[in-house]
């Protein structure tokens, strides 16, 4: 089983490397395109401004692309899961890989901007990524902008700040969250044993 961790320069990638090979998902970090060929599974991290992120992301785009399209289970984490959109705020005239239609938009006046801490689910369906997550289980978050999907219905989980806030999307082999797994205790490491179980089955 390879597991790969998509370095583009923009990702908290230690923590997550560290979480994953915890929970037995035995990872690997690649720093190019080459390196996802013969993945079992991708995660996609992110740290920083969208725009940046997608122009040190569009190297890895065809072979994620591709990966996708494979079916491959793939796990996108904060500003990795806003890069799946058409579009943000944050860096108006970039554009996002397109995965997931709509875009992402900046969180409210009025509240704490970033959201930095800990706050809980509202779980919106059943997806294999949240097996033994309940409604109110606590997450990190630190973030400045969530996705607004055009199609709801790929809304795995919400919180909320101000605003309902995306806290987690799923659409076919995709699974996607605002919050940090690997920062979250038990539960999301939980999050991340799904994801590695997902790629064993």
């Amino acid at each position: 089983m390879a597991i790969v961790i998509v370095d583009y320069g923009m990702g908290n990638l230690f923590s997550i490397y560290n979480a994953l090979d915890y929970v037995g998902g035995n990872p690997r970090i690649v720093r190019d395109p080459e390196g996802l060929d013969g993945a079992d599974g991708i995660v996609v991290p992110g740290v920083g401004a969208f725009g940046s992120c997608m122009s040190q992301l569009s190297r890895f785009e065809s072979s994620l692309l591709r990966n996708f399209r494979e079916g491959k289970p793939m796990l996108g984490i904060c500003v990795g899961m806003q890069v799946l959109f058409e579009e943000s705020e944050e860096s108006p005239g970039a554009a996002g890989l397109g995965w997931i239609g709509g875009k992402v938009v900046r969180l409210p006046d009025g509240v704490m901007i970033p959201q930095m801490g800990w706050n809980g689910l509202s779980i919106k369906r059943p997806v294999e990524m949240l097996d033994g997550i309940s409604d109110g289980d606590m997450f990190y978050f630190v973030h400045s902008y969530y996705g607004l999907p055009k199609d709801r219905s790929v809304i795995a989980a919400t919180t909320e700040h101000g605003v309902e806030v995306t806290a987690a999307v799923s659409k076919d082999n995709l699974f996607a969250t605002q919050f940090h797994p690997e920062k979250s205790g038990a539960k999301g490491l939980r999050i991340l044993e799904n994801f590695v179980r997902s790629i064993r089955c």
